[in-house]
C-alpha cells in the first residue's frame, strides 16, 4: 500500500510539474485570451450592439438576428475555403507559432477597430446601411475570420508540447485555463454596463492580445528536419480534402458519423451565435440576467465535460453522444417555447451541459472509430465538417428570421425550432451507426 501511494504522489507530482512549465502555461494562456474573444465578441457584446443599433421592436429585432447570423456564415464560409490551406502550410513548413502571431494581431486589429468605427460619426451609407454599422459588421466577419484560423495552428501546437501520453492531461488544462478566461472576460460588462456595448469592443481586444503574448515569446516551434519539408503547392490542400473524401467510402462508420455531427454541430454552433440576442427579444433577459445566465451556462459547461468522461467510460462513446444529443434536443424544445424566465433558464443550463459534453464524446468516438495511420486524415475532415456546418446553421437561422420578420417574434422561435429540426436528423443518422458498423 505504502509503495502503492508513493507512485501516485509521483504521479500527482510529475502532472503538476507538466502543468508549470513555461511553454504549456503559455500556450494554455493563449486558450484564455482567445475565450475572451469567443464569449465577449462572438456570444455576447457583438449581437448585443446590433440589437441594440438595429431592433428598435419586435420586426428589427428580427433584421438585428438576420445582421448577426449572416455575418457568422459569412465568416465561417471564408473558413471553409481557407482552412485546407492551412493544413498544408502546416505540413509543408511546421511554422504554427508564426501565422498564430499574425492571424491574432490581425484579430485583435479588427476587433480594435469595430471599437473605433461603432464609437465613430461617420456619415454615408452602404447597402443600405450606416457606414459607422457597416464597417462593424465587416470589421467582425475579419475578426472571426482570423480567430478561428490561428486556432487551426494553435491546436497543432499542442503535439509539441510533451508526449503522447500527456496530450490528454495538456489538453484538459487548456480547456480548463481557457473557462477562466470566458469568466475574466466578462468583467468588461462592469464598465459597459446595460447599454452602449460597443464599448466591449476595444477592452477586449486589449485584453485578446495582452495573454496572448506568453505564447509569442515561449512558446517554440518543433523544427522540421528539411529532408522533411514537403514541397506542395498552397492550393493542394483542397486535393487533400478529395483524397481523405474517397478514403471515407472504406470507412461507412465514420462517414455516416461525420453526416451527424454535422447535423449537431449545425445546431450548438448556431445557438451559440444567436442565445444572447434570443434570451434578450424572446424572453426579456436584461444584459445583467444574461451575463449571469452565460455563466451558468460555463459551469454547466465544466461539469458537463467531467461527468461526460465518465459516462464515455462507462456507456461507450456511441451511447454518450446520444445522450449529448438527447439533451441538446431537450434545451432547444424547451427554448423555443419558453413563455418564461425559468423555462429558459433551464434551457440554458441543459445547453451548457450539451456544449461542454459534445467535444469529448464526439472526440473519443472519432478514436474508436478510425484506425491509427488514417486517424489524422479522419480528424481533418472531422474538423471541415464541423467548419461547413457553422456556415449552414448561422444561414438558415438568420433567412428564416428575415423572411418572418413582419412576424415578430414568432420569427426567433421558428428559427430556433428549425434547429430542433437538425439535431432530430443528427440523431436518426447517428443512430444508423450501430448497425452498418457490426
Amino acid at each position: 500500500m505504502g509503495a502503492e501511494k508513493a507512485v501516485q504522489d509521483k504521479h500527482q507530482h510529475s502532472s503538476w510539474k507538466l502543468y508549470l512549465t513555461l511553454p504549456i502555461i503559455s500556450w494554455a494562456l493563449y486558450d484564455f485570451a482567445n475565450t475572451i474573444f469567443s464569449s465577449n465578441i462572438n456570444t455576447i457584446f457583438f449581437p448585443f450592439y446590433l440589437q441594440e443599433v438595429v431592433g428598435e421592436n419586435e420586426v428589427l429585432d428580427q433584421i438585428a438576428s438576420t445582421f448577426i447570423s449572416y455575418s457568422n456564415a459569412v465568416a465561417s464560409f471564408f473558413l471553409v475555403i481557407f482552412s485546407p490551406l492551412f493544413g498544408v502550410m502546416i505540413d509543408r513548413t511546421g511554422k504554427k507559432r508564426k501565422y498564430v502571431i499574425i492571424f491574432t494581431l490581425i484579430s485583435v486589429a479588427a476587433t480594435f477597430l469595430m471599437g473605433v468605427f461603432a464609437s465613430s460619426q461617420i456619415e454615408g451609407s452602404i447597402w443600405g446601411l450606416p457606414l459607422s454599422l457597416a464597417l462593424v459588421v465587416v470589421s467582425f466577419v475579419i475578426a472571426k475570420f482570423f480567430f478561428h484560423s490561428s486556432l487551426v495552428f494553435y491546436d497543432t501546437m499542442i503535439s509539441d508540447l510533451g508526449e503522447k501520453k500527456d496530450i490528454p492531461l495538456i489538453s484538459g488544462f487548456g480547456v480548463a485555463v481557457g473557462y477562466i478566461g470566458t469568466l475574466i472576460g466578462l468583467t468588461v460588462y462592469l464598465y459597459v454596463g446595460d447599454s452602449g456595448f460597443h464599448r466591449a469592443f476595444i477592452p477586449t481586444a486589449f485584453l485578446f492580445l495582452l495573454f496572448s503574448l506568453p505564447l509569442f515569446f515561449f512558446v517554440k516551434d518543433k523544427p522540421i528536419p528539411v529532408k522533411d519539408v514537403k514541397k506542395a503547392s498552397f492550393v493542394s490542400g483542397y486535393k487533400e480534402i478529395y483524397k481523405t473524401f474517397k478514403e471515407m467510402k472504406a470507412h461507412k462508420a465514420i462517414f455516416t458519423f461525420m453526416i451527424a455531427y454535422f447535423f449537431l454541430n449545425d445546431a450548438i454552433s448556431t445557438t451559440i451565435a444567436m442565445m444572447a440576442v434570443y434570451a434578450k427579444a424572446i424572453i426579456g433577459f436584461s444584459t445583467g440576467q444574461f451575463i449571469l445566465l452565460y455563466l451558468v451556462s460555463t459551469i454547466s459547461s465544466i461539469i458537463g465535460s467531467f461527468i461526460f468522461g465518465y459516462v464515455t467510460k462507462a456507456k461507450g462513446s456511441y451511447q454518450s453522444v446520444k445522450y449529448v444529443g438527447i439533451i441538446l434536443l431537450i434545451a432547444l424544445i424547451i427554448g423555443t417555447f419558453a413563455v418564461n424566465e425559468p423555462m429558459f433558464w433551464i434551457a440554458g443550463s441543459m445547453f451548457g451541459v450539451a456544449l461542454g459534453s459534445m467535444w469529448v464524446t464526439t472526440r473519443s468516438y472519432i478514436v474508436e472509430l478510425t484506425p491509427e495511420n488514417k486517424r489524422g486524415q479522419f480528424f481533418g475532415l472531422f474538423a471541415f465538417s464541423g467548419k461547413v456546418s457553422s456556415i449552414v446553421g448561422p444561414f438558415l437561422y438568420g433567412t428564416i428570421t428575415l423572411v418572418f420578420a413582419d412576424y415578430g417574434d414568432i420569427a426567433s422561435r421558428l428559427a430556433l425550432g428549425s434547429l430542433i429540426i437538425l439535431t432530430v436528423i443528427g440523431l436518426i443518422v447517428h443512430s444508423r451507426i450501430k448497425q452498418e458498423a457490426v
